[in-house]
Formats: structure tokens, C-alpha cells, sequence
């Protein structure tokens, strides 16, 4: 069983003076969000997708879908947490609620605002889950990284060549990380930034899956404009 999860818990502070969250903006002729869930509905390996909402866009995230994707059983609507760990164990249950805790499920996690995710990168997000047990998505560093402890002088500039940029799906075996999250003392829920994190602090092996640069997150006005670009680009080479 592979369980796509959709976290659209984002509010979209940084979008300006848009009502709706950067997932439910216009991206061409439908929202963000309905073109990133598609993405995981159409791969054959996917057997469920389930978008997780603040509670007061649960309603507005079940009419779109009913609008958008009629009649399709496999896309559920979830409420999230108010952290994105919480939206993260929120996921882990419904897994468990709706489909039992069977060793091999596969949770594939990813942000509703990068919608141009690929086959490839979910098939081998699949694959990678399924042989060591978590994977995250990444990218090499171009630019030279900088560390400063305090914000104001350089601490550390490491070696670019061991420098990766995070992108999603980051993928699990449901069991293990549900294990690894109840282990977790307060301080350590304190310092998560991601789920990949938990495993690094238990010395747990996640492998890497080449990501994209045009798998983007759409976080600010300009971005979207960029996804609009990459929309067209990908309309044009369909029709070449």
C-alpha cells in the first residue's frame, strides 16, 4: 500500500495580500493543489492520496476536489495540525485508520505548492521507501553555503560538494516512522524541520533521490509567475 500525502497546511503569509492560501491559487486553468494531486493519482503505484488541511479549509478542500476530480475514489480530505508535525502524525493515523499497519505501507509526503513533481521522482520516492526504509528528495547545492552562528559573521563554509537542497516527496515505511516519532523527547519535537530530521537524530539511514530544480515550492508572488513559465513550457513540449 502506497499512501500519498498532500500537506497543504501553508497559509500563505508570503503571498501578499492573496485570501487564499498559495495552494488554492490559479496555476493556469486550475489551483495549485489540484495540479500536485493529480501528479501522484495518475502513477500507477499510488493507491490513495489524502490532503491535509487546516480544519477551516477541510470544506473548501472537499468542494474543490468534488469540482475538480469528480467521482474519484482514491483522493480524500484530512484535517492537519497546527505544526507540520502534528499535520505529519495526523497523516500516520489516517494511514493506519483506513489501511491497517501492514510492515510494507509506504507514506510519501509532499507539499501541495510544488506541483511539478515527476514520474520518476515519485517511482524512485517508491522504490527507495521500500529498500532503507525513508528517502528525501534533494537537489545538489549550486550556490556556496554559509553557516553563521550568530547571524552576523561567517562560522563555517562547507564543502559544497556535500551540500544538498531539500526538496519533497520525502518517503517513509509507515511503521518505522510512526516508531521513531513517539520516541522523541519535547526537545527534540522542539528542533524538527522535517520528518528526515527524526531520523537523524536516531542515526537511522535516509537515501537520497535525485530531485529537480523546476521541482519548485511556490512560496512568494514570484514564484508563481515562474510556475506559470513552467506550465507553458510543459504545455508546449506536449503538443511538439
Amino acid at each position: 500500500m502506497v499512501i500519498a500525502a498532500v500537506l497543504a497546511g501553508g497559509i500563505g503569509s508570503r503571498m501578499g495580500n492573496s485570501a487564499l492560501p498559495k495552494q488554492f491559487l490559479p496555476l493556469g486553468s486550475k489551483p495549485v493543489i489540484i495540479h500536485t494531486i493529480e501528479k501522484f493519482l495518475v502513477h500507477p503505484q499510488v493507491d490513495q492520496v489524502v490532503v491535509l488541511c487546516p480544519r477551516a479549509w477541510v470544506g473548501y478542500t472537499q468542494d474543490l476536489m468534488r469540482e475538480q476530480l469528480p467521482g474519484e475514489p482514491r483522493a480524500a480530505v484530512a484535517e492537519g495540525g497546527e505544526t507540520r508535525n502534528d499535520t505529519l502524525r495526523r497523516a500516520l493515523d489516517y494511514a493506519a485508520e483506513q489501511f491497517g499497519t501492514q510492515e510494507d505501507h509506504l507514506l510519501l509526503t509532499h507539499d501541495a505548492v510544488r506541483p511539478f513533481v515527476t514520474h520518476r521522482i515519485i517511482s524512485e520516492n517508491i522504490a527507495a521507501a521500500a529498500a532503507y526504509g525513508a528517502c528525501d528528495t534533494v537537489i545538489p547545492a549550486t550556490d556556496t553555503i554559509v553557516q553563521s552562528a550568530d547571524g552576523q559573521t561567517i562560522s563555517v563554509i562547507p564543502d559544497r560538494k556535500t551540500m544538498f537542497q531539500g526538496q519533497t516527496p520525502q518517503s517513509f515505511r509507515v511503521n518505522k516512522l510512526r516508531e521513531l516519532m513517539a520516541s522523541l523527547t519535547a526537545e527534540e519535537q522542539e528542533i524538527l524541520t522535517d520528518a528526515c530530521k527524526i531520523y537523524a537524530l536516531r542515526g537511522e539511514p535516509v537515501a537520497l533521490v535525485a530531485g529537480e530544480t523546476y521541482n519548485m515550492k511556490i512560496t512568494y508572488p514570484f514564484d508563481l509567475k515562474v510556475a506559470q513559465s513552467l506550465l507553458n513550457l510543459e504545455g508546449t513540449a506536449k503538443h511538439d
